[in-house]
C-alpha cells in the first residue's frame, strides 16, 4: 500500500510540474521595440517589417519596429546593445555592422559576440548590379571596359561605408583593377533614389530592392552577385561569370543583448523559425527575390565568427576606414 501511494503521490507531483513546464516558454505581456539599424526603404527594413508583423501575431504582442540608422548600422546596433535583456528590445541587423564593422572601426563601442546573442539568422539576400539607363550599360563587361575607359568618372552609391551595397563594388573594382568612385549614403534606400535620380551611375543593391525599378525600366540590370543565377531571373548572368570568384551575399539577422535569459532566444528563435515557413511569408519572399536562410543561435554565432574573421584580410586591402 505504502509503495502504492509513493507511486500515485510521485504521479500528482509529475502532474502538478506539467503546467510550469507548459509555462516554461518565455510570453510576453507588453509591446516590443525591434530596432533596425538603417533608414526605412532599404532591405533590412523591410526584412524587419515582415519578421515584427509575423511575430506580433505569434507572440501575442505587437512588435514596432523603430529605424535609427547611422555609423553602417553601428548606431542601432548600440542601442540594441544598452536595452534591458529582457526580450522586450531585439535587433534586426544585418551582416556588415556584426561581421565588418570590427575592422572598419578602430575604436567600435561594441564587440558582436559579447555584447549580443544572435537569436537567429532569417534570410540572404540576393543582390543586384543596376546601372542607370542614361550610362548604356548593359553588361559587367560593359562596366569594366567604360572604367577602364575614362577612370574614375563612374560613381555608385551605397548604404554607407562598410555596407554591403558599398563592398560589393569595392570587392569588383579591386578585382578587376578598375577606378570608380564610392558615394556613401545614410542607406539603402537613398541611394537608391540617387541612382535612379542619376546623381550616381551604379549601385549593388539587393534584388528586392532594385528589381521592381528595373521591371519599370528605370534602371539596368547587368548581373546578380552570387554563386549561382537566381531561377527566377535565369535570363542574368552573375558577375562571377565575368569577374570569376566574386560573391557579395547579405544576410539579417535578429539580436538581443548580452545576458538575455535563454528561454527568451529559444523562443524569439523558435518563432523565427515557425513564420519563415508561413504561406503569406513564403509568398512575399518569393515575390521579391528573398530567400529565406533559417539558423538557430549557436550555429549563427559560429558563421559570423566565421565571416568576421573572413573579412579583415579583406578590408585591410581594400584600405576601407570609417570616417
Amino acid at each position: 500500500m505504502q509503495r502504492i501511494l509513493l507511486k500515485v503521490a510521485a504521479a500528482l507531483g509529475l502532474l502538478c510540474l506539467a503546467p510550469a513546464l507548459a509555462s516554461a516558454d518565455w510570453q510576453p505581456t507588453r509591446p516590443i521595440k525591434m530596432i533596425c539599424p538603417f533608414p526605412a526603404g532599404g532591405g533590412t527594413d523591410q526584412i524587419a517589417r515582415i519578421v515584427a508583423k509575423g511575430l506580433s501575431e505569434r507572440l501575442g504582442q505587437q512588435v514596432v519596429v523603430e529605424n535609427r540608422g547611422g555609423a553602417n548600422g553601428g548606431l542601432g546596433a548600440q542601442e540594441v546593445m544598452r536595452a534591458e535583456p529582457d526580450g522586450y528590445t531585439i535587433g534586426a541587423i544585418s551582416d556588415s555592422p556584426m561581421t565588418v564593422n570590427p575592422w572598419m572601426y578602430e575604436k567600435l563601442a561594441y564587440k558582436p559576440l559579447q555584447d549580443f546573442i544572435p537569436v537567429a539568422r532569417i534570410n540572404h539576400f540576393p543582390s543586384y548590379l543596376v546601372a542607370n539607363p542614361t550610362t548604356g550599360l548593359k553588361t559587367v563587361a560593359d562596366l569594366i571596359k567604360l572604367a577602364k575607359e575614362k577612370p574614375g568618372t563612374l560613381n555608385y552609391s551605397s548604404g554607407g561605408v562598410g555596407n554591403f551595397s558599398h563592398l560589393g563594388l569595392a570587392v569588383l573594382a579591386v578585382k578587376t583593377g578598375i577606378n570608380i568612385v564610392h558615394v556613401p549614403y545614410r542607406g539603402v534606400g537613398p541611394a537608391t533614389t540617387a541612382v535612379l535620380a542619376g546623381d550616381v551611375q551604379l549601385m549593388y543593391n539587393n534584388v528586392a530592392t532594385a528589381l521592381p525599378h528595373v521591371e519599370a525600366h528605370k534602371l539596368n540590370g547587368l548581373a546578380v552577385g552570387g554563386e549561382h543565377r537566381l531561377p527566377a531571373l535565369a535570363n542574368v548572368p552573375t558577375v562571377a561569370e565575368t569577374v570569376p570568384g566574386f560573391d557579395v551575399t547579405p544576410w539579417v539577422g535578429l539580436f538581443v543583448p548580452a545576458k538575455t535569459p535563454k528561454d527568451i532566444v529559444a523562443r524569439l528563435s523558435k518563432e523565427t523559425e515557425a513564420l519563415l515557413k508561413e504561406p503569406e511569408v513564403v509568398k512575399i519572399f518569393e515575390a521579391n527575390q528573398i530567400r529565406a536562410a533559417y539558423l538557430d543561435s549557436e550555429p549563427f554565432a559560429a558563421q559570423i565568427k566565421k565571416e568576421t574573421d573572413n573579412w579583415g584580410p579583406v578590408i585591410k586591402t581594400l584600405g576601407i576606414k570609417a570616417d
